[in-house]
């Protein structure tokens, strides 16, 4: 039935039925077990797939030792899924034969379509059309397929499992790549991981990325969900998925891959070109909880960690080691994740240096290679790290010496008392030993890392799950009136007007279509003044030297005035010139930029940064999907590296940082609800003046899409 409290709206049904079959059809069933049509045969009778197969094979009476039926049509009964290991010339057929027949779901393992170009793209439009006149749902085509462990269900062709089948277990794998998805496996199951689940989605033409994690999400027998993306094509369903994990506490861990332009919006969107699709994603899987890997190894290792369940909230670090060399390394790795590693208590490391003179206890905590001598040393010192350190994480790095036969046993008895004492900690060894003794340190509810570094990466990632599931949920956006844009791109002047209307504040500042207007608003506003030509056609005024600062007299405006409009006639003849707009020119505050891009996956999407250098050259900013709150707004505002300028930094006032979070959240809900025609807003500078003075934006651009309905 549709899960619409989650929002995840597939029904259950249509992905049970391609997951957990109770029968399958093999259409182009081959006798030979190292044929397409033959492999998922092979595999299903090897493994003991509970339900029935039903191979399709004109030309046989039985495959593979099982009776085979001449057409679809002649099948018995009604298969919950289907294989489909035909010529895409004939896939069509199939997929309609199947439908009348009332098969549910269809595995296409079937290539040429969408991935050769237009004439294969039509003909993948027509499989889908024929698949939905039957309320048939399709995994590919193009697709290497899936395999469901609880079941024996082996609906792939995959060459992986001649070198052996999964473990059962709780990962779930989801991928758009068949090959790298059974690469994926392959490594897990080399490495003695369980699995639970694998499904690859080829070319999408219905079931997608998203819609998988969707199922692993509610499967019982998946925990943990690993997934590899190229490129999301329906975001709906992928971020209600994501949602629905986070909410049953199933991390997720993600290796999106690819880096594309943000297209011509990057020439008229300032935001635009600093954003990029893959930091709108970043920011995205961030906001669902997900952990994005760098790596293949780091994704098996996050998802290797994650199942023992513990996800310390507000994790810290405490490390128990033998060698002070790897503590720096250790500690090094942590610093760079961002994974806190406070010191221990002056008393305990002084009680600590007691037992143990030679010792250096802070954090690191480094018993040195004395403790070897004296075992007994190794469960007090494991007991302090998390009884007076109190940290959520604890690493203990013993390097080959924990894997000596003559140590092994007294250490582990040692470690395991610490452990067993507190099961709410998550524990992790880095040791080299024999696969036996690993097993064993593993039995004792130890994560065993040959490397330390890669050990802290992992860590950090189970906090960060940790922090995901017991956030709460977000405060709700504000309010806003309806919004109504304009026909066309605005100039600065109308742009603030609009923006004013949901609580956007501007300078104080006139339109000015004269000279002599111009003298007089900048006597009622105030000296010093900006100058600025005023056109909807020159977004970018300071490029064509379209701005003034510091005009500090009338004489002086009357010759900017004249300026302006001389250097906007030379550069934009064609553009419309509205005036001048005189501007009271700020001081005392910190200059920041806001802005909003439209992202062709997730839609409007607004960002934070300092202005200067800080957005220009380290590009030090947040993204966020709108809209959000003001919470959420205070939280990207605090998130950047340059925040403590914002926060009183060498002797400055701390900015109003909360009248900046009420402009970034208004920001947000107004890009929300103009929808598809608004491209873009840039808001910069905007003046974060001190504390309870508000915030100010000095410039506005809002760009209107051209051709949007």
């Amino acid at each position: 039935m549709p899960h619409t409290e989650s929002g995840f709206d597939l029904p259950l049904d249509a992905l049970s039925a391609l997951l957990t079959p109770r029968s399958v059809a093999v259409v182009g069933a081959s006798g030979d077990p190292t044929r397409i049509g033959g492999r998922p045969i092979a595999a299903m009778l090897e493994q003991g797939f509970t339900g029935s197969i039903l191979p399709v094979n004109p030309k046989h009476g039985t495959v593979q030792g099982l009776p085979a039926y001449a057409s679809i049509a002649a099948l018995p009964v009604v298969p919950d899924a289907a294989i489909i290991a035909v010529p895409a010339s004939a896939a069509e057929a199939a997929v309609t034969e199947l439908g009348e027949k009332g098969t549910k779901a269809a595995i296409m393992f079937s290539a040429g379509f969408a991935e050769l170009g237009e004439e294969g793209a039509a003909a993948q439009a027509r499989l889908l059309a024929a698949a939905r006149r039957y309320g048939m749902r399709l995994l590919g085509p193009n697709s290497l397929g899936l395999f469901n462990t609880a079941i024996g269900f082996y609906g792939t062709f995959s060459t992986a499992l001649e070198r052996g089948y999964p473990i059962a277990g709780p990962i779930g794998i989801a991928s758009q790549s068949g090959a790298y998805g059974m690469h994926l496996f392959s490594m897990a199951r080399d490495y003695g991981m369980g699995i639970s689940c694998s499904v690859t989605t080829g070319n999408e033409a219905d079931l997608n990325v998203g819609d998988l994690i969707g199922w692993m999400a509610q499967d019982p027998n998946t925990e943990v969900i690993a997934a590899y993306s190229e490129g999301i094509r329906d975001a709906g369903s992928f971020l209600a998925a994501l949602d629905l994990a986070r909410r049953n506490r199933k991390p997720v861990v993600m290796m999106k891959v690819g880096r594309s332009d943000v297209g011509s919006a990057a020439a008229r969107s300032h935001t635009a070109s600093i954003a990029g699709d893959d930091a709108v994603t970043d920011a995205v899987l961030s906001e669902y909880g997900v952990v994005r890997a760098r790596t293949t190894e780091e994704l098996l290792d996050i998802a290797r960690l994650a199942t023992r369940r513990i996800f310390p909230v507000r994790n810290t670090l405490g490390v128990l080691t033998v060698s002070g060399g790897a503590g720096v390394l250790i500690s090094d790795a942590a610093e760079a994740a961002g994974l806190p590693m406070p010191p221990m208590p002056e008393a305990t490391q002084q009680a600590l240096r007691t037992a143990l003179p030679f010792c250096a206890p802070q954090n690191p905590v480094d018993c040195t290679a004395q403790v070897l001598n004296d075992l007994s040393l190794v469960g007090p010192f494991a007991d302090a790290l998390v009884k007076d350190g109190g940290y959520g994480s604890i690493l203990c790095f013993f390097t080959h010496a924990g894997g000596a036969p003559s140590i092994t046993p007294r250490l582990r008895q040692e470690l395991r008392k610490a452990r067993e004492a507190y099961p709410d900690r998550l524990f992790v060894l880095s040791v080299l030993a024999d696969p036996p003794q690993i097993r064993e340190f593993e039995e004792d509810g130890f994560a065993v890392f040959e490397d330390p570094s890669r050990a802290v990466a992992a860590i950090h990632a189970m906090g960060r799950f940790g922090d995901a599931f017991a956030a709460a949920p977000p405060a709700a956006p504000p309010i806003l009136p309806p919004v109504t844009l304009p026909a066309q791109t605005p100039s600065e002047a109308e742009a603030k007007r609009i923006l004013a209307e949901v609580g956007i504040e501007a300078a104080p500042e006139r339109a000015c279509r004269t000279a002599n207007e111009a003298m007089a608003a900048a006597e009622a506003l105030g000296f010093p003044v900006v100058l600025k030509i005023l056109s909807p056609d020159i977004l970018h005024k300071s490029e064509i030297g379209g701005v003034l600062l510091n005009v500090a007299d009338v004489v002086t405006v009357r010759e900017g005035f004249a300026l302006l409009m001389e250097r906007a006639s030379r550069a934009a003849p064609q553009a419309r010139i509205e005036g001048v707009l005189v501007a009271k020119q700020l001081s005392g505050g910190v200059e920041c930029i806001l802005g909003v891009h439209r992202d062709p996956v997730f839609g409007a999407v607004a960002m934070f940064g300092l202005g200067g250098i800080f957005v220009e050259v380290l590009k030090d900013v947040s993204f966020r999907r709108c809209p959000f709150g003001e919470d959420e707004a205070e939280a990207m505002i605090r998130s950047i590296r340059g925040a403590p300028l914002l926060q009183g930094a060498r002797g400055r006032p701390p900015a109003d940082i909360r009248a900046l979070a009420r402009m970034l959240s208004r920001l947000s809900v107004f890009a929300h609800q103009a929808g598809p025609r608004l491209a873009g807003i840039d808001l910069n500078p905007v003046f974060a003046m001190p504390e309870g003075q508000g915030a100010f934006a000095a410039d506005a651009v809002i760009d209107i899409a051209e051709g949007a309905a």
